[in-house]
């Protein structure tokens, strides 16, 4: 079997020779090129505790060149982190040269926060793997997004070896993402201005001659005498077809935008939109703190009336509830809109179908208003036991004027 040796570091005087040094060096190099070429089979290293002796068989070297081709990070931990072996893509992503890579601690590629996420992460690291987000420490100062899924390996590979990890680049998904983003958000100021203008035209137009048709119904019932008994009974129902019909205008022209949502503020229009849909479908909702002193962003404020008008026409879909609960609160700088019901429930990673059995866009889209608005929205459902659905919104400290 072939060994490479590592020679253990010391302190030298500084009267070193150069020849000595340079040796060394080369020495270093040319066991690297081995590792890494697949010509050596194990690697000797001195330490504090005496020689450590780490092999690779044989049948691996195939799996080793395979990983030096990947487009992804690859890494092999010992149990306290250190890196024992790293493929030349990891090193190019972090910007280092390999050699200054492999022996070093995979946490100086880590910011503190992430640190403390992966410590208890290994020690409990499945059979199944685990995966995390963090933000990688490049040898430049950058810092880039990176995602590392971990496994524990087989001890036949690497003696001491018990942790494989492979790094993925977010930056450009991360790029794509927000792309993406500004494209929903920007979709969603559109179709916020085409409401408003079909709203207007509804308001302004067929409302208007259904006010009409309601006037000229009303003289046609006056102009009819007893005699025409069945006329004017035709008549009476033309109207109060004119009449309702008026109505479901006014409530759709309402809901595509919402005049009291500018006039009155959050509150108002929430209990104005849930008043409506208590009365129309007959079942019961129940408002609990909504008060708030002081008015939020416009953004903000159309998106958690959005996303309630979504959930409630979810809820008049799927759910089957007798009662709906929507709380309004502000805690610390955060807007708190909860809104949960006693409905059949769902599971949130298979949701129910339309009646053309099409996933409609609503659970998405209400994910994706509370995030144009800074915002999260979580939705925990559970078959026969009703959902809920908690929206989160920051709200920025208002700045005090200076005396």
């Amino acid at each position: 079997m072939k060994t490479a040796r590592l020679k253990s570091s010391s302190h030298r005087a500084p009267s070193l020779e150069v020849a000595t040094l340079r040796a060394r060096l080369a020495e270093a190099e040319e066991t690297l090129r081995a590792i890494r070429g697949g010509e050596v089979d194990a690697v000797l290293s001195a330490s504090k505790q005496g020689p450590q002796v780490f092999t690779l068989q044989g049948d691996e070297h195939a799996y080793r060149m395979l990983i030096e081709s990947m487009n992804e990070g690859a890494l092999t931990l010992t149990s306290d982190k250190t890196i024992l072996y790293a493929n030349q893509h990891f090193a190019n992503m972090v910007k280092c040269p390999l050699e200054q890579v492999i022996g070093n601690s995979f946490r100086r590629f880590l910011s503190v926060e992430d640190r403390t996420v992966l410590r208890p992460l290994m020690k409990r690291v499945g059979n199944s793997g685990s995966k995390m987000q963090v933000l990688l420490n490049v040898c430049d100062g950058s810092k880039i997004p990176a995602q590392i899924s971990i496994r524990p390996l087989a001890r036949r590979g690497f003696n001491h070896a018990t942790i494989g990890m492979v790094v993925t680049d977010m930056t450009e998904a991360r790029r794509t993402e927000e792309l993406l983003r500004a494209l929903t958000h920007r979709v969603v100021q559109v179709q916020e201005v085409e409401r408003e203008r079909v709203a207007l035209e509804l308001h302004d137009g067929i409302t208007q001659l259904l006010c009409a048709i309601l006037f000229y119904s009303q003289a046609l019932k006056d102009g009819l005498s007893v005699r025409d008994g069945s006329l004017k009974e035709k008549a009476i129902k033309l109207r109060e077809m004119a009449g309702k019909t008026a109505e479901e205008v006014e409530r759709i022209s309402r809901n595509l935008h919402p005049s009291v949502l500018e006039q009155l503020g959050l509150a108002a229009a929430l209990r104005d939109t849930s008043a409506e849909f208590a009365n129309r479908t007959g079942i019961r909702v129940k408002l609990d703190g909504v008060v708030l002193t002081a008015r939020l962003s416009a953004d903000a404020e159309l998106a958690l009336y959005r996303i309630l008008q979504q959930a409630l026409r979810n809820i008049e879909k799927h759910a089957r509830a007798n009662l709906v609960t929507v709380q309004l609160t502000k805690r610390a700088d955060t807007i708190l809109l909860t809104i949960q019901d006693d409905g059949m429930g769902f599971d949130p990673s298979n949701p129910p179908v339309g009646q053309k059995g099409k996933r409609g866009l609503g659970l998405l889209g209400m994910r994706e208003r509370a995030v144009s608005a800074g915002g999260t929205l979580k939705i925990k459902s559970v078959r026969h036991a009703g959902t809920e659905i908690e929206v989160r919104i920051p709200v920025p400290r208002r700045v005090k004027a200076p005396h």
